[in-house]
């Protein structure tokens, strides 16, 4: 591909565009082109209109160019150029970042996050959550020598407590504890309800004890 130079005041634009170049997007061309200088081609037909590169084109007339690198197709039909300014357009649109390898370069940066095409409080931002969560994933699983004291008494009181129910007799099997028996009588045949307590009640299965309703 052969590349010439050709001064911006000879290159036109096209009648029409398929992209509309906002002021955001045309002062991040500027940076870009501030940091970089021009790094690809204004692609233009044998006339000087430019097929592809509008946006580049406005930034380097803002910041006061003289002459831009082109590429000039030739010898396409008109036809041809409408395709290769749609097709220019869309196939960028259709990419997608790889998000690993975006947030490995922001950390290998080092806070320098002065990007054309980025914002640098966002990236600043990403940066920053990224080392908060490999943080969280170094410390996930790991619990101080006092909370693991903690954790480990509670589990054994939980264990005494079920073993302590596991052996108490079944009181809905007609048996009771013998600290109970003079205050319980037998689940099965409960005795006549005094005069004194004639509010109905349910008798707990596990401590034998009378629940008032």
């Amino acid at each position: 591909m052969k590349i010439i130079q050709k001064n911006l005041a000879d290159l036109q634009r096209p009648e029409r565009n398929v992209r509309v170049h906002n002021a955001k997007q045309l002062q991040e061309f500027q940076r870009s082109l501030k940091m970089f200088g021009q790094i690809r081609p204004l692609v233009i037909d044998e006339a000087g209109v430019i097929l592809a590169g509008n946006g580049l084109y406005e930034a380097m007339l803002a910041l006061d160019y003289i002459k831009a690198d082109c590429y000039v197709a030739a010898g396409l039909s008109e036809a041809q150029k409408k395709k290769l300014m749609l097709a220019d357009n869309r196939i960028y649109d259709l990419g997608c970042d790889d998000i690993d390898t975006l947030d490995a370069f922001i950390k290998e940066l080092g806070g320098d996050v002065d990007i054309p095409g980025f914002d640098a409080e966002l990236l600043q931002a990403l940066a920053l959550e990224a080392e908060a969560a490999s943080e969280a994933l170094c410390e996930y699983g790991v619990i101080d020598e006092a909370k693991t004291a903690e954790i480990r008494n509670t589990h054994e009181r939980y264990q005494m407590q079920e073993q302590t129910l596991t052996d108490r007799p079944n009181v809905s099997d007609g048996v009771s504890e013998p600290r109970l028996a003079e205050n319980v009588p037998n689940v099965s045949s409960p005795p006549p309800v005094s005069a004194e307590s004639s509010r109905p009640f349910v008798v707990c299965p596990k401590c034998g004890e009378r629940i008032w309703l």
